[in-house]
């Protein structure tokens, strides 16, 4: 009976020993893998999401697109009736006709006066010419008079001829007075052309200014036309729909979203504790799992890891110094790439939930 016993404390004994064992040898493994492998569930696929709003108001015309539809950059995808801004377009470039109209009338009156103020300055000169000459006639005949006022004292010439060469000298200075006016005369106007000249010159210039408005406005209606035609800003799929034919649409009314799904244009986010980033690095491997497609094993490389923590770009931030404060192990978001050759049949989509394990290579 003892020696029963005996055997049996024996084999409880080495039972242990060997759970034991085997505890230690799982305990050890289990702890150098959760050195090697760092895994959250706090992850889900990340993208780029393009909003899709109109830049125009006006009635939706046409839908060219379905939900969950796949397309092409720069598809057509919806069209807003453009009767409003064609309108819009033909009223502003009449609007650009009719200044241009206006400049090239006040060039035209500027060739004109141009053209007269040379003409004045041509008659000018033949002025200035001819008041010259009678000058010189007018020098002549005082000349005249003197040689025959000794003459007439003497007798030597009749009363006629003396009366003759004073009418002269009295004609020369008349006609000199009146040439030194006409050149006066000349001289005003050549200024006053001159001042018409610059005044037309200077209405040019604001006339230019209305123009380059009126073109503003021209190039901003043909744009507004153009943007009537709205086109997929990127390749992807068509999601959160709105827009209806006949909608009437604001601008920056959002309309829809393109999702693209393409493995080069989705991410991983990964949302680890601060206290297990010790050793993650930008370049190391990564499997993670995905909730939709239970047993399939997807492969990645951590590609960044975000410069702050997330509570720090939330809405509301933490204010610690306002209150009484609780330490909380914060989450840093890490994104993690997606390794070539996706499998079509495992297509992955923006929020699908993740469960990544970054390998620490030691």
């Amino acid at each position: 009976m003892a020696l029963g016993n005996l055997q049996k404390r024996n084999v409880a004994f080495g039972v242990l020993t060997v759970v034991l064992i085997v505890g230690v040898v799982a305990l050890f493994f289990f702890l150098e893998y959760r050195r090697t492998h760092v895994t959250t569930d706090d992850a889900f696929v990340d993208g780029h999401i393009h909003i899709v709003a109109s830049k125009v108001s006006g009635t939706v015309l046409a839908l060219h697109v379905k939900d969950n539809q796949l397309v092409k950059k720069d598809d057509p995808i919806i069209e807003i009736d453009p009767v409003d801004h064609r309108v819009v377009l033909q009223e502003a470039q009449a609007n650009l006709e009719m200044e241009r109209a206006r400049l090239t009338e006040v060039r035209s009156r500027v060739a004109t006066a141009g053209k007269q103020l040379v003409e004045i300055r041509a008659s000018l000169d033949a002025a200035r010419a001819a008041l010259k000459a009678q000058e010189a006639l007018a020098w002549k005949a005082d000349a005249d008079l003197k040689r025959a006022e000794p003459l007439i004292k003497e007798q030597i010439v009749t009363q006629e001829y003396y009366d003759q060469r004073r009418t002269n000298n009295d004609v020369a200075i008349a006609q000199v007075k009146s040439a030194r006016e006409n050149v006066t005369r000349l001289e005003g106007s050549v200024e006053a052309q001159k001042a018409l000249i610059v005044q037309l010159e200077a209405a040019a210039g604001p006339q230019l200014a209305l123009i380059q408005q009126k073109e503003a406005l021209v190039e901003k209606a043909k744009l507004n036309l153009g943007y009537t035609k709205i086109a997929a800003p990127a390749e992807g799929y068509v999601t959160k729909r709105s827009a209806e034919v006949g909608n009437q649409i604001q601008a920056g009314q959002p309309l829809l979203a393109v999702v693209p799904l393409a493995q080069e244009k989705i991410w991983v986010t990964a949302n680890y504790k601060e206290t297990e980033l010790k050793d993650v690095r930008p370049g190391q491997k990564v499997e993670f799992k995905v909730d939709t497609y239970p047993g399939k094993t997807f492969r990645g490389r951590v590609n960044s890891i975000m410069a702050g923590t997330g509570s720090v770009f939330s809405l509301f931030p933490p204010e610690n110094a306002t209150g009484n404060y609780v330490k909380i192990v914060q989450r840093i978001p890490v994104r993690i790439s997606l390794d070539e050759g996706s499998d079509p049949d495992h297509l992955l989509r923006v929020g699908m939930s993740v469960v990544p394990t970054i390998l620490i290579e030691r």
